[in-house]
């Protein structure tokens, strides 16, 4: 699968839409985004059931101030709609693949009801 760019015009729909979700928060300048960016495409093309984005912090700069990013690259997990994942870093081809089958098998509705009583 392809990874998308994410703007403030999409990023609604996409997070609705696909059930699993990672976004890669990054910049054109940031010399370990441009090396995790090749690591994060080759995942996107061996994992099924995720849907992978990116958002370039410079031009999309509403959108990584109200997820609070504070360093780059930071990778976040949406599943069902719901934020269940985020960390600043790059990580290796191996350990991006394990976290996400690690996010398939997340209990959503445990995590449904933890939102709820918060």
């Amino acid at each position: 699968m392809s990874v998308i760019e994410l703007t403030q015009s999409n990023f609604d729909e996409t997070i609705t839409n696909n059930e699993i979700v990672i976004i890669d928060f990054w910049a054109p300048w940031c010399g370990p985004c441009l090396q995790f960016a090749p690591t994060f495409k080759e995942t996107s093309e061996k994992v099924q059931g995720v849907t992978f984005a990116k958002i370039n912090t410079e031009e999309e700069q509403a959108l990584g101030t109200h997820f609070r990013i504070r360093s780059i690259p930071t990778l976040m997990i949406f599943r069902e709609g719901i934020g269940i994942f985020s960390q600043p870093g790059s990580l290796s081809g191996k350990d991006l693949e394990n976290l996400l089958e690690k996010a398939k098998t997340i209990n959503m509705d445990e995590v449904k009801k933890e939102v709820e009583n918060q």
